[in-house]
């Protein structure tokens, strides 16, 4: 019986998810399987991946082979590396020993590098909301104005106008005002002219 890794379709409709199955390459893609040994969810980011790793590593050593996207999970969670280093071990290239430290060596690197991945992806998340926060400060800056313009314009079209008429009767009553002040201090003037006009006695 030829067996297979792959994945089984579940979830709704735009927005699956799936488990990842040791089945016969002759069972349909949603049919009976043999075992589940994970699931694989990718409507999360960073995709959410859970794994047994002993029996997905053993059904591997026992000759089952992984579809091209299950291959790349069982990259990335490590199986296959563990297998490639068993398989030194059982060549006599080295002993369990180093092939155990060379795992949790290759395991810190990659646990190092996605850190710096979702770090980097952080900082650009924090920066592109940065951006969007100012653009939209600068928005509502020009939306405040535009509207404090338009409301001057308003109160100066809606302010009352004085009557053509009422501003000429206004001047006309200035102007007898200021002719009368200097013919009332024109005979403050004279007054001292006749005082100095000696008597003829």
């Amino acid at each position: 019986m030829a067996t297979k890794l792959r994945l089984q379709r579940r979830g709704r409709k735009n927005h699956p998810f799936y488990q990842i199955i040791v089945a016969d390459s002759r069972a349909p893609r949603d049919g009976k399987y043999i075992e589940r040994i994970g699931s694989y969810n990718p409507n999360t980011n960073p995709a959410t991946i859970t794994l047994d790793f002993d029996r997905a590593l053993y059904w591997l050593q026992t000759g089952a082979q992984p579809t091209d996207t299950v291959r790349n999970i069982l990259s990335n969670e490590g199986v296959l590396m563990k297998k490639h280093l068993l398989g030194g071990v059982t060549k006599g290239a080295f002993d369990e020993a180093e092939a155990e430290r060379r795992f949790e060596a290759w395991k810190s690197n990659k646990l190092k590098t996605e850190e710096s991945v979702i770090t980097k992806d952080e900082e650009k998340a924090r920066a592109e909301e940065k951006a969007r926060l100012e653009a939209e400060k600068k928005v509502n800056k020009l939306r405040a104005e535009a509207l404090a313009k338009k409301k001057a314009e308003e109160e100066a079209a809606n302010a009352p106008e004085v009557p053509a008429e009422e501003a000429a009767s206004t001047e006309e009553e200035a102007e007898p005002k200021a002719e009368e002040a200097p013919a009332e201090e024109a005979p403050a003037e004279e007054a001292p002219a006749q005082e100095e006009t000696p008597s003829k006695e």
